[in-house]
């Protein structure tokens, strides 16, 4: 019993000194300056990768305009398919009626 009372009795005063050791090392002008290139890698990061996510979404803007264009052009043409089996009168009437006139 007292072999492990003095095992944590070190322990804890190992701990004790490692953590304010390490709390002056993390404190250092050295640690600091570490820091900072760390700091900066990371912002350099961030940039290149907000870089190609411009560039991903630039990208899926054309590629969305291209396919309303494609939309709009085949609709297009399949109206003009069934355009002829109506007469222009009966799209007057509908729209008239739509707009309240008679």
């Amino acid at each position: 019993m007292e072999k492990k009372n003095g095992l944590r009795l070190a322990l804890f005063a190992g701990g004790t000194l490692f953590g304010t050791a390490g709390l002056k090392i993390l404190g250092s002008s050295d640690a600091k300056r570490v820091y900072s290139h760390i700091v900066a890698a990371l912002l350099r990061g961030k940039d290149c990768v907000m870089d190609y996510a411009d560039k991903v979404q630039s990208g899926a803007s054309d590629i969305y305009a291209e396919a309303t264009m494609i939309n709009a052009i085949r609709e297009e043409e399949e109206f003009e398919d069934f355009s002829e089996f109506f007469d222009e009168e009966d799209f007057e009437d509908e729209e008239d009626d739509e707009n309240g006139n008679m």
